[in-house]
């Protein structure tokens, strides 16, 4: 795939095993230059996990916008930042999409074929996330979210048979290591992908 971010650039992945969010979200910051926002978080309640939103039902619980004006509120800056993560600790760690990135998000199953078919064509690939909803994100250059479902057809396929949704401007992906609901952490690594946290993202 010719949208994918420059390997120069996609090497410098922070190292968080064992960092708190706090940490991570910086480093995201001031290494990678992607910007941030604090999202909800988990709170326990008589031994269950809920979503600070306070919706029993939430869709994401632990891994979303904790406020409407969230793309407003997403920073570049390291020292922002963890004023931020400080005033909550606990915050997941959003990114959006559409400014550094966009994301490419399929099904497990299809990403580790897509995976392996770009290795053995030698494709420079950019950092690629596993969530704990069993799906695949590939981080690609900005504007893939218009390209993507054209080229797609191209080739005959449909993007809604393949489950494949791009996320580009307006949108965001929870980042290694928050944790999602009662998903929890995702356990072990698999093939050239390693462990992060709640997720794990291949180091390119």
């Amino acid at each position: 795939m010719e949208e994918t971010i420059a390997g120069t650039e996609a090497a410098q992945i922070p190292k968080q095993r064992g960092e708190s969010l706090l940490e991570t979200a910086v480093r995201y910051a001031e290494e990678r230059h992607w910007d941030v926002i604090p999202g909800t978080w988990l709170e326990a309640v008589d031994g269950v996990q809920h979503c600070s939103c306070g919706d029993t039902a939430c869709a994401a619980p632990g891994a979303h916008p904790a406020r409407e004006d969230w793309a407003t509120q997403a920073t570049g800056s390291a020292t922002v930042a963890r004023r931020m993560w400080q005033k909550q600790p606990a915050s997941s760690i959003l990114l959006p999409t559409g400014r550094t990135f966009d994301a490419i998000s399929v099904p497990e199953s299809s990403g580790f074929l897509a995976l392996a078919r770009m290795e053995r064509m030698e494709l420079t690939l950019g950092p690629v996330m596993l969530t704990p909803a069993r799906r695949m994100e590939f981080f690609v250059l900005p504007g893939a979210s218009v390209k993507v479902p054209d080229l797609v057809r191209r080739i005959g396929w449909a993007p809604a048979s393949l489950d494949l949704v791009v996320l580009g401007e307006g949108a965001y992906v929870a980042a290694p290591p928050t944790r999602f609901g009662s998903r929890g952490l995702c356990s072990g690594p698999v093939g050239r992908l390693r462990r992060i946290g709640g997720c794990r993202m291949r180091r390119s």
